[in-house]
C-alpha cells in the first residue's frame, strides 16, 4: 500500500508493505553515498539489509536512548560525512525509532543546507507517528526537541515485520500514540482497541495511524492550528516524562497518563480499560506536584490559562483553554491513587 503525503514540492510517498525492508533498493535511490544510521537497541540485520542495497553505504549505529538526540551525536554524523566525502547528492538513512529519525533528519536537514533523507522506522512508535510529518531535532539541556527544524523525508517504508523482535513494552509504547490518535479521530479505530481486534491486526492499526496524521499534516505542515491535536495527552505527559523519565518511562506510557485527564469521564472510563489491557499505566507513582508544575511551564500557557486538547467524545475534539488549577483539580483526580 503506498499512501501519498501531499505537501506539494514537499511531498512524498509512505509504503506500507511486509517485507518492503528487502526492496530499499528498489523503492529508494541508493546509487550512491548513503549513511545508514540505526542504534544499538535495533537488530542490526536491519541496517546491513539496507546497507546491502546501495551502492556506497556506510553504517553508523549510535547508542540506544533518548540521550543520543544531542549536539554530540548531531555533531559526529555531521563530522561522519565530511570524512566520508558525501556531498549535496548523497543521502541519510534512518533505520530505527524516533530517536534515529529525529536525529539523522536533523543533520540531513543540516548538511550543507540539506541532503535526502529516508525513514525506514522499526518501532511501533515510529511507525504510526514520528516517521512522518517532518519534526527532526534534538534536546538541549533536558528539554526534548528543542533545537530541529521541519524537513520533510523523500520517502517513509514502513515494514510491519519488523515488529515482530519488538519487546512487548515497546508495542504498547507506540500504541499508546495510535489510541491517542483514534480517541480525537477514529471512534472505528478505538473500537478495535475496545474490542481487541486490533491485538491481531496491526497492519490495519498502522494503516488507519498514518491517515490520520497525513490528514493532519496536510493542513498543517508546521503546527499553526489543526496539528495541535497530534498533542492530545502530550501536555502533562511531557511534565510527567520529565519527571517520572528518571524512574524509567517511555514516551508512550507519560502520553497514556497525559490523556485520561483530558477527556470525559465516559470517556476516560473506557480509555482506562484499553490502557490496562496494553500493560499501559493509568496511575502516577512519582511526585504528582512536581510533575503538574512541570507542565504547567508548558509552552502552551497563557497566563493563568492553558491550552490543552479534550476529547468529550471519542473520535472527536476540542481546543480549550482551561484554567490553571482546573487543569490540576483534574490531573490530581484523574491521576493520582
Amino acid at each position: 500500500m503506498v499512501l501519498h503525503l501531499d505537501l506539494k514540492e514537499n511531498g512524498y510517498d509512505i509504503v506500507l508493505e511486509r517485507g518492503v525492508l528487502h526492496r530499499a533498493g528498489t523503492l529508494l535511490n541508493l546509487d550512491r553515498r548513503v549513511l545508514v544510521v540505526t542504534d544499538s537497541g535495533v537488530p542490526a540485520e536491519y541496517a546491513k539489509t539496507v546497507a546491502a542495497q546501495c551502492r556506497e553505504p556506510v553504517i553508523v549505529t549510535i547508542p540506544e536512548g533518548e540521550s543520543s538526540k544531542c549536539f554530540a551525536q548531531f555533531e559526529s554524523l555531521c563530522k561522519r560525512l565530511l570524512e566520508e566525502g558525501f556531498t549535496r547528492t548523497d543521502c541519510v538513512v534512518a533505520v530505527g525509532g524516533g530517536v534515529v529519525g529525529d536525529l539523522s533528519g536533523f543533520v540531513a536537514a543540516s548538511y550543507m543546507r540539506g541532503i535526502d533523507f529516508y525513514n525506514i522506522p522499526t518501532t511501533m512508535l515510529s511507525q504510526v507517528d514520528s516517521s512522518i510529518g517532518g519534526k527532526v531535532a534534538i534536546d538541549l539541556c533536558g528539554v526534548k526537541n528543542i533545537i530541529g527544524a521541519f524537513y520533510q523525508p523523500k520517502k517513509v517504508l514502513i515494514d510491519p515485520e519488523v515488529l515482530a523482535t519488538l519487546p512487548a513494552r515497546q508495542l504498547s509504547n507506540g500504541l499508546a500514540e495510535a489510541i491517542k490518535m483514534s480517541l480525537t479521530s477514529d471512534a472505528v479505530l478505538f473500537e478495535m482497541f475496545e474490542n481487541e481486534t486490533a491485538d491481531n491486526d496491526l497492519d490495519t492499526v498502522i494503516e488507519r495511524s498514518l491517515r490520520i496524521k497525513k490528514a493532519v499534516v496536510e493542513q498543517d505542515e508546521r503546527e499553526s492550528g489543526l496539528r495541535k491535536i497530534l498533542n492530545f495527552g502530550h501536555t502533562l505527559g511531557h511534565g510527567i516524562e520529565s519527571e517520572e523519565g528518571l524512574h524509567g518511562l517511555y514516551h508512550g506510557e507519560c502520553v497514556a497518563l497525559g490523556m485520561l485527564p483530558m477527556c470525559s469521564e465516559a470517556v476516560g472510563a473506557r480509555l482506562r480499560k484499553v490502557l490496562q489491557h496494553w500493560k499501559l499505566p493509568t496511575e502516577i507513582t512519582g511526585d504528582v506536584e512536581k510533575m503538574l508544575e512541570i507542565a504547567t511551564h508548558d509552552k502552551k500557557r497563557a497566563g493563568d490559562d492553558i491550552s490543552v486538547v479534550y476529547v468529550e467524545e471519542v473520535g472527536s475534539f476540542e481546543l480549550r483553554k482551561m484554567p490553571m488549577e482546573e487543569f490540576k483539580t483534574v490531573a490530581r483526580k484523574r491521576l493520582s491513587r
